[in-house]
């Protein structure tokens, strides 16, 4: 076997060649020249596989190890590989930096480690190799570093740095890459204008430059230019003026995505005839004009787009040229048309219409025939004037009168949303029950009515049902317990009259109860281990709070995200296209009432106020320590403060108001750096407020009704209060005054019924006393029973900061 030049045992999944049998096989190879283990599991540290093999093979040229369960770091006796040509590593967990004696291999042509969990500064010198034409370096987030000067021709025909920490501008010298057909830099830091001579380079293929911050205009480019571009992508960045008239010269272009940027000025459609080789075009989201106008007679020469996105295009009616035969994506959002929609624009690309928005317009209605695309999976027509009740069969309506199609036909749909529109009537049990596909159905801010349907099938795939501010009544339908993959419920907002809703998905992130009629206690033996917001608020929940509901609530607890990152609440609808659907939940922090569309997983609310909740705050609250958002106000809580909720370091918002608690506020609570909002206003607390980074910047209002507290920030000395043994009276005494007076004269009735027997026969004897006593017995009864003395307690009124979604 000392002949053997080159093993490939790459892509058997079952071979496990465990310490040491890497080290048996390749001992005797000495000669061998290549090897690809690529998916053979090794699980060897980096000090023991990268000694084994440049021990044994000191001539090898190509060595390929992708997925092999081995780790770093990468040992320095790598370095006596000096023939090396080829050294893939990729999705291995080396965690590790990389060694500069990487830059002293002088034959290496391919240098592959994706997604290897890299850290440190990538080694500018690598970039310098004269050999060196392929590297990817891409899903590394922690490694960071520059693309430097190219001062001489390189050999570099594919770059990638995709997601990784890369910052820094492109230099101009990026021209003396003559040979590169391949530069993908999305998701990194990169600033600065995107250099001129890039569009220059004569092999160029394909250019990802997207959601970093480049900024700036593109300034033209005289010729030569990229003839060979095919993929261009600059979205998500700051690049702003006219879109370069080279850009439509760029003859071979398949695809051109200019979306979320500050490109402006008008752009005739017209144009864009030359880019015969056209299949995605995408300019959402710019300060572009749109000059659609194009003669009947130019359509055919028109580009035969499959993806077409021209949301924020200034447009004031549907289009003319969008009547194409394959279009699969069309995204029309965010614009000005007015009146019907169109029944041509069901027939665009021959009925094979995937993805239709049509959001944030003013449409109106649906011009009759229509007949929605068996293919359809995503219809988004939220956020417009529709009106009447929902399109469905047997519904004599201003939408669809008596068509026979509808929604429910549509069974191939993924995502319905006819949110925030002024629709009306029930929801039909057909929506749920005939589309098995539907994973997004949001239904919310328009004046539906009736009963949520029953008919949710044995696996159903719902991950989102928004049905918020609306007028639904009866109860939660048991038959959601079908929908296992459920992560968000959101009824806020209407008039449902039900327990609480146990029978919920244990994959549940998102659960929005908030003003309705729900009532009852809250145990339930179901866990929630990924649930991050839980707003109640405002029904009729009683009973105590189970400290075990809390211990199960995982996606609260840091360990449980610790390793995530930042993450957000969204889900892939067309992985080709990278397009994400995000869920919008309003929520009630820092005082304020927002939308939020972005919801990242690390953000986590528990709302339970305006309820009838009873008993002791549970020291488990103290496990939640990624909690952002406590509010527990406006119930009948007893007890003192837990000292746990110290452990909520990232706390941002508490509300304790307005309940029955006791005792000193624990010093622990004077420790909460994040802290921003704070209530504990009208409880009983006593004692000196704890001194520390945060309570003293608070408003006094944050402590009014305790009359039992002093120091800072109120104006009440805690010597002058122990000197006096009495405290100054507060401005809205007469709340706890209420709640004291009430029971001092219960005791004093109670007293006074004691003693009954032993004044009557004076009563009965004697007229006057009897009169001076019902006198003063009906001073005690009005003082306890007046109803102008008397308060209902109603939740804040809260400000509401509107969030614009995004199209």
């Amino acid at each position: 076997m000392r002949t053997l030049v080159s093993l490939d045992l790459s892509e058997f999944f079952a071979l496990k060649l465990e310490k040491p049998n890497l080290r048996m096989l390749i001992q005797n190879l000495t000669g061998l020249r290549e090897l690809y283990l690529d998916y053979v599991y090794l699980s060897n540290e980096g000090t023991e596989w990268c000694e084994i093999i440049s021990s044994s093979l000191s001539d090898l040229r190509k060595l390929s190890l992708r997925s092999c369960g081995i780790s770093g770091p990468l040992d320095h006796s790598l370095s006596q590989l000096h023939s090396l040509s080829v050294l893939q590593l990729d999705e291995n967990d080396l965690s590790t930096t990389i060694p500069n004696f990487f830059a002293n291999f002088s034959s290496l042509t391919t240098l592959t480690l994706i997604d290897c969990s890299l850290k440190g500064r990538f080694p500018d010198m690598i970039f310098q190799i004269p050999t060196l034409e392929t590297l990817l370096l891409a899903d590394n987030k922690l490694l960071s570093g520059t693309i430097p000067q190219f001062h001489q021709i390189g050999s570099f025909r594919t770059i990638m740095l995709a997601y990784t920490n890369f910052s820094g501008s492109l230099p101009d010298s990026i021209s003396n890459l003559t040979m590169l057909s391949y530069l993908s830099l999305p998701y990194c830091k990169f600033t600065g204008p995107i250099p001129q001579s890039l569009f220059r380079l004569p092999l160029l293929q394909q250019l990802y430059l997207s959601d970093n911050k480049f900024s700036g205009q593109i300034n033209e480019v005289s010729t030569p230019l990229s003839s060979n571009m095919e993929m261009l992508d600059l979205s998500n960045n700051q690049l702003e003026g006219p879109i370069p008239k080279f850009f439509f010269k760029l003859e071979r272009l398949t695809a051109l995505s200019l979306s979320y940027n500050s490109f402006n000025g008008s752009v005739e459609v017209k144009k864009f005839q030359r880019l015969s080789n056209l299949t995605i075009l995408d300019l959402s989201h710019n300060n572009l004009s749109l000059d659609a106008d194009i003669t009947n007679s130019s359509l055919p020469i028109f580009p035969d787009l499959y993806y077409l996105g021209l949301a924020s295009c200034n447009l004031y009616k549907f289009p003319a040229f969008i009547e194409q035969s394959n279009l699969t994506y069309l995204d029309l959002s965010n614009n000005k048309i007015t009146g019907e929609i169109p029944s041509w624009i069901w027939e665009v690309g021959n009925r094979q219409l995937r993805h239709l928005n049509l959001s944030f317009n003013l449409l109106t209605d649906l011009e009759q025939p229509y007949h929605f695309p068996i293919y359809l999976s995503i219809l988004d027509l939220r956020s417009n004037q529709l009106r009447g009740e929902l399109p469905f069969p047997s519904a004599n309506n201003r939408l669809n009168g008596a068509s026979p199609t509808s929604f429910c036909n549509a069974t191939k749909l993924e995502v319905l949303d006819l949110s925030n529109n002024n629709l009306s009537g029930g929801i039909p049990p057909c929506i749920v029950k005939n589309n098995h596909y539907l994973e997004v159905l949001n239904l919310g801010k328009n004046n539906v009515s009736g009963d949520i349907p029953d008919t949710f099938p044995v696996g159903c795939r719902l991950i989102t049902l928004d049905l918020r501010e609306n007028n639904l009544g009866g109860n939660i339908p048991l038959s959601l317990a079908n929908c296992k993959l459920l992560e968000v419920l959101n009824v806020g907002n209407n008039n449902i009259n039900d327990s609480f809703p146990c029978m919920l998905s244990s994959n549940l992130r998102i659960l929005k109860l908030r003003s309705n009629k729900f009532h009852g206690e809250m145990r339930c033996h179901e866990s929630w281990p990924y649930l991050q917001i839980i707003d109640i608020a405002s029904n009729n929940f009683s009973g105590y709070l189970d400290p075990r509901s809390f211990l199960s609530w995982g996606g609260m607890m840091r360990d449980n995200d610790a390793q995530q990152g930042l993450n957000y609440l969204e889900f892939v609808l067309a992985p080709p296209l990278n397009m994400y659907y995000e869920d919008e939940v309003r929520v009630a922090f820092k005082g304020l009432e927002m939308d939020l569309v972005k919801i990242s997983t690390a953000f986590t609310v528990i709302d339970f106020s305006c309820n009838n909740f009873k008993g002791e705050i549970p020291d488990a609250i103290g496990d939640l320590n990624s909690l952002y958002v406590l509010n527990f106000s406006h119930n009948n809580l007893i007890g003192t403060i837990p000292k746990s909720v110290g452990n909520l370091t990232q706390l941002e918002s508490l509300d304790l108001s307005m309940n029955h608690l006791i005792g000193e506020i624990p010093k622990e609570l004077a420790e909460l750096t994040f802290l921003e909002v704070l209530n504990l206003s009208y409880n009983k607390l006593v004692g000196m407020i704890p001194k520390g980074r945060q309570l003293q910047t608070f408003s006094t209002t944050s402590f009014d009704g305790n009359i039992g507290l002093c120091g800072l920030p109120l104006n009440r000395s805690c010597n002058n209060a122990e000197k006096s043994g009495t405290l100054p009276k507060f401005k809205n005494e007469q709340w706890y005054k209420k709640n004291e007076i009430h029971w001092d004269y219960v005791s004093a009735a109670l007293g006074f019924v004691v003693g009954l027997g032993s004044y009557l026969w004076l009563l009965w004897g004697f007229q006057s006393l009897r009169q001076i006593f019902f006198y003063q017995i009906d001073n005690v009864l009005a003082k306890i029973f007046d109803p102008q003395d008397r308060r209902k307690r109603h939740g804040r009124r809260l400000i509401r900061n509107q969030v614009i979604r995004r199209g």
